[in-house]
């Protein structure tokens, strides 16, 4: 059986805009690793951040022989900034967190304790979210829709805060997509999981990046990332026009054969060209995501560039 003592945990923490909560998440997370005994790391990730956050980090490493920066060119978003922690951890377990303190630090210890009992994967299981009525709906649908749409059974409510094994973390680093959504990516390497409920709070510092138009846009990255059915939905719809059109020409040479007047109409012309005209516009642009998610990929671009690494550890 392992011994907490004898394994390291390494956290790694997505920062942009947090310069007033970096000091505090890194006290959280420095007494939550000495309650529960074990060797760590902690590895913040500053995403290209306009605030004062790298002088911050700066002196937080200077102080703490346990504490490393990773210092992007500039913003990368979130998952890739997760991805450049998760390359540079030496621990046995990793720990994913937002930096603006919505991931409570203290959940990490039931998180460790689900770890010790033999799962590979522990997440986050949003019961309750305190955000806006817009927002906290917005999720709802994504997540019930995603959950419809992906070929991977993604938990409900489960974000990226989480604790993986260090075997769940070499196998998402061996995957080489470049637009990466990590909950999706860990849903999809397998493993034991399990969800620990909690509430997440409010932003404790600054005004969140967040807004409608980027969720939509996270949603797409989702869907896109790991669902076929919207291809799949074209191609139904296709094929249930193609046979109404058959039925049509077929029922008009019937007509004409049978001397029958055929009814004539403007606005029933028109309804058809524009139904049948946005049903191409919807599938060209179905198309697109999936040629521009094939474009993004074939550039074999680094998910990041980093600027410099403070107190960088050898492996």
């Amino acid at each position: 059986m392992k011994n907490i003592r004898d394994l390291k945990i390494s956290a790694v923490i997505a920062c942009y805009k947090d310069e007033q909560a970096i000091p505090l998440m890194h006290e959280r997370l420095t007494s939550v690793f000495n309650k529960i005994g074990c060797m760590y790391e902690i590895i913040f990730v500053n995403d290209g951040s306009p605030d004062n956050s790298e002088k911050i980090l700066k002196d937080i490493c200077k102080n703490d022989s346990n504490t490393i920066a990773i210092i992007h060119s500039r913003n990368f978003n979130s998952q890739n900034s997760f991805s450049s922690g998760m390359i540079h951890a030496t621990g046995d377990a990793v720990v994913l967190l937002d930096g603006d303190l919505q991931d409570p630090p203290e959940l990490i210890e039931k998180f460790v304790e689900k770890w010790m009992e033999g799962y590979d994967v522990v997440y986050g299981e949003r019961v309750n979210r305190k955000a806006s009525l817009i927002m906290n709906l917005s999720y709802k649908i994504f997540y019930r829709i995603f959950d419809k749409l992906s070929y991977v059974n993604i938990p409900l409510n489960a974000g990226d805060f989480s604790l993986m094994d260090r075997e769940v973390v070499n196998a998402i680093n061996s995957l080489k997509e470049t637009d990466r959504f990590i909950r999706g990516m860990r849903a999809w390497v397998g493993f034991k999981q399990i969800g620990v409920p909690y509430t997440r709070p409010e932003r404790k510092f600054g005004v969140s990046t967040n807004n409608l138009f980027k969720n939509i846009r996270w949603a797409k990255k989702g869907i896109f990332s790991f669902s076929y059915l919207p291809l799949e939905i074209m191609s139904f719809v296709s094929y249930f026009v193609f046979l109404l059109s058959c039925i049509a020409i077929i029922i008009y040479i019937g007509s004409y054969f049978l001397k029958e007047e055929v009814p004539e109409g403007i606005t029933t012309l028109i309804v058809l060209v524009l139904f049948l005209g946005s049903m191409q516009l919807l599938s060209l642009s179905i198309l697109s995501e999936y040629i521009a998610k094939i474009l993004d990929e074939t550039k074999k671009r680094p998910t990041s560039i980093i600027k410099k690494i403070i107190n960088k550890k050898k492996k």
